[in-house]
């Protein structure tokens, strides 16, 4: 193999360009349709307020050098080591860290900026097409889109809505612009992204009322210092089972290690459990895993509690019924959970929390459609992503794998679930890299 062209160049696929340098592996052609490489959403959209959600010495770009980003940071940014550092430093991580790569072999890395809108099989390769009619022949093929744009919730119909009443896309522009004191502000969605964007909106000195309406009303919870623990036994695999073994866990090591020392497991349990313990789990205890799992800083979690307390930020739990457009903004009325009657509620923004889409059958982008038209790619079973194997190898509608054409980060959650933080992808990008290099065959670790 000579040639692998990455289509992505956020964190997954920035990593995975590195990775194949390092292992000495085949050339690679990092496409991204962005300005900026190795940024992608997390680390470019962001304000200096948004911090890390991991403290900086589980940070590392690079599995085998644990340490890296904090050695980094303490040359860089010392008075930020051993913090929760902001994102857009960590942006400047790791575009450092892709630039020394490409620096060091310009001859084997080669960043184009583009916009892939088909891969086709061409013989025991494959070719790329770009938007502006290139055609890159390549190898292999790494699909790493990141995170898909939200989906727009029931009940809003966005059209219908006055302009500036509706943010589909919670980073695609300045959610504050235009905003004034009296103003109120509906976010869809109470986890992560709403703690961003209530940062965001305070930060951009929005003094007026947020309200956060969630099914379950559940926010992230704050890290804490914890003592290390490890489990003597294995967790069970049913769901029912994992959470009353967690619950008991809690009360002897504290809830925060009883969900850390799951950590080892978790991807051997979730590749163990059925389609129905799947099904089961998203449906009744995804959303408490997530806000005990996805923490959020100290530093921010005391932010995000002030807000509260001041009356400014309000989290609820509800369904959305329907939207109604206004002369300025819309009038929202929604079903409080476990009430009957309907909460009526004005305001000028509607931004839409809701989290990252990966239904493939919904989605909109060229590529990704244009795949499926093809046959290359399909859903998971529970159609939350992109369907690889164990070895990130997409899988067609015939349900073959593709060796040479596989899929990167948090659209292969269906078969990894834990693949959306940087401890994870780095992983898979590693793992992946080792294969394409050869180095699996002679267990090599790369440079």
């Amino acid at each position: 193999m000579e040639h692998v062209a990455i289509i992505g160049g956020g964190f997954s696929g920035a990593l995975q360009a590195i990775n194949l340098l390092r292992h000495q592996g085949p050339r690679a052609t990092l496409i991204e349709r962005r300005t900026e490489t190795a940024r992608g959403v997390a680390y470019s959209a962001a304000h200096p307020d948004h911090l890390l959600n991991v403290r900086a010495g589980n940070m590392s770009a690079l599995p085998q050098d644990p340490g890296h980003f904090e050695r980094w940071l303490e040359r860089r940014h010392p008075e930020l080591a051993g913090s929760f550092a902001p994102r857009l430093v960590y942006g400047d991580y790791l575009a450092e860290l892709l630039e020394e790569a490409r620096t060091a072999a310009p001859e084997r890395l080669n960043i184009l900026q583009g916009e892939a809108i088909d891969v086709m099989p061409d013989g025991e390769g494959w070719r790329i097409a770009l938007a502006d009619g290139t055609i890159i022949a390549a190898d292999a093929v790494i699909l790493a889109p990141g995170n898909l744009p939200p989906h727009i919730p029931g009940g809003i119909d966005a059209d219908a809505l006055p302009p500036g009443a509706f943010a589909p896309e919670p980073w695609s522009s300045d959610v504050a612009k235009g905003l004034r004191a009296d103003d109120a502000v509906l976010v869809i969605g109470s986890g992560l992204t709403m703690v961003d964007i209530a940062l965001l909106l305070d930060a951009r000195g929005f003094e007026g009322k947020i309200v956060a309406l969630s099914r379950r009303g559940l926010s992230p919870r704050a890290h804490a210092a914890v003592e290390p623990s490890t489990r003597d036994m294995r967790p069970p695999t049913e769901a029912v089972g994992l959470l009353r073994d967690v619950r008991a866990r809690s009360c002897e090591v504290g809830w925060r290690s009883a969900v850390d020392e799951l950590r080892p497991y978790t991807e051997g349990l979730w590749a163990a459990a059925d389609l129905t313990e799947r099904r089961r789990f998203l449906r009744h205890l995804r959303a408490w895993w997530d806000v005990h799992r996805h923490r959020i800083a100290p530093k921010v979690a005391d932010k995000i509690a002030a807000m509260r307390d001041a009356g400014r930020l309000e989290i609820v739990a509800g369904k959305l019924t329907d939207v109604t457009g206004r002369e300025k903004g819309a009038r929202i009325r929604y079903r409080p959970r476990g009430q009957d009657a309907i909460t009526t509620l004005d305001v000028r923004r509607i931004i839409n929390a809701s989290g990252p889409q990966g239904d493939l059958l919904r989605t909109t982008e060229p590529l990704l459609c244009r795949l499926l038209e093809r046959g290359l790619i399909r859903p998971d079973p529970l159609r939350i992503g992109i369907d690889v194997t164990q070895q990130s190898e997409t899988i067609g509608a015939d349900g073959e794998a593709h060796p040479t054409l596989l899929a990167l980060g948090p659209m292969t959650r269906g078969t990894f679930w834990e693949i959306v933080a940087v401890p994870d992808i780095r992983r898979q990008t590693w793992a992946v890299a080792r294969k394409l290099s050869n180095a699996h065959w002679v267990g090599g670790e790369g440079l």
